[in-house]
């Protein structure tokens, strides 16, 4: 791959999907897009970049860009946040929104389902206190392929071993041969659709919760603001963003501001700022 290539490749990337990609990461290139290469019969990176630049290529294009997207995830990833959003976020939220009883949530990077699943599991072990609740659960990827996995419910014993406890594990999936099955009251729970989070949230609406951690990593800072700014306006009053553990909304938004008790946890900065200036008084 010439440099002509890789800064082509880079600003394609860039445009279609936000992907910020570094001079060190030209190695990560070369190997996601060898198996692309060998799926469309290309004999060379050269002619599988120089065919992105043809008209009527949006399978390649497609391919192209979920293999550079990364999809690493596993069930109650880093913990901490589930166990956040299990004892602090929805006790808020069934209090806040006690009179319409519904509540809305969005995982913005879904991959192949652990996380929308980890957040189901933890909805139905709330049942009780969410008799009667309308539930709204959202799960967006910018990948197809991934999306598809997701709705399938279906993961092998090493994936089931990273991070689900082995109760729920008994509880909530069915073993067929090798691999295990999420119940279907569960698959039932995730809406799941294919979103670049480069496109408007419009047709969307409001979220009590939104869930996108470990993505906005791989973007540059104007994209960041952009994204943290639109899920400013998509968070309902009062509602909660959760980020991973290496990101932040500070220096990127005025929309978002932290809360000052729990690590990783974004409010809306009309309904956080009041609340941030009450602690400060006292």
């Amino acid at each position: 791959m010439t440099e002509l290539d890789f800064e082509f490749l880079r600003a394609y990337l860039k445009q279609r999907s936000g992907l910020a990609l570094t001079a060190e990461k030209r190695y990560l290139v070369e190997s996601r897009l060898a198996p692309v290469c060998r799926r469309f019969a290309f004999a060379t990176l050269h002619d599988l970049i120089g065919s992105l630049k043809l008209p009527h290529s949006a399978d390649v294009e497609r391919a192209v860009v979920e293999a550079m997207t990364t999809n690493e995830t596993f069930f109650f990833r880093d913990r901490t946040p589930f166990d956040m959003f299990r004892d602090v976020v929805l006790p808020q939220a069934i209090q806040r929104n006690a009179a319409r009883k519904k509540l809305r949530i969005w995982c913005a990077a879904a991959s192949t389902g652990q996380e929308p699943y980890s957040i189901a599991m933890l909805l139905q072990e709330a049942a009780p206190r969410l008799a009667g609740w309308q539930i709204d659960l959202v799960a967006t990827d910018i990948s197809g392929e991934v999306i598809q996995k997701a709705k399938l419910g279906l993961y092998s014993q090493f994936e089931v071993q990273r991070g689900l406890p082995v109760q729920w594990l008994l509880k909530y999936f069915t073993q067929i041969g090798e691999q295990w099955q999420i119940a279907a009251s569960l698959r039932s729970m995730v809406e799941f659709r294919q979103f670049n989070l480069l496109h408007g949230f419009e047709g969307f609406g409001t979220f009590d919760v939104i869930f996108c951690r470990n993505v906005l990593i791989y973007f540059d800072a104007p994209t960041k603001s952009d994204i943290l700014a639109r899920f400013g306006h998509s968070l309902a009053p009062g509602g909660a963003l959760l980020l991973g553990a290496a990101e932040t909304v500070i220096g990127l938004t005025d929309r978002l501001v932290p809360d000052t008790k729990n690590r990783g946890l974004y409010g809306h900065a009309e309904v956080a700022r009041p609340t941030a200036l009450r602690a400060a008084v006292g």
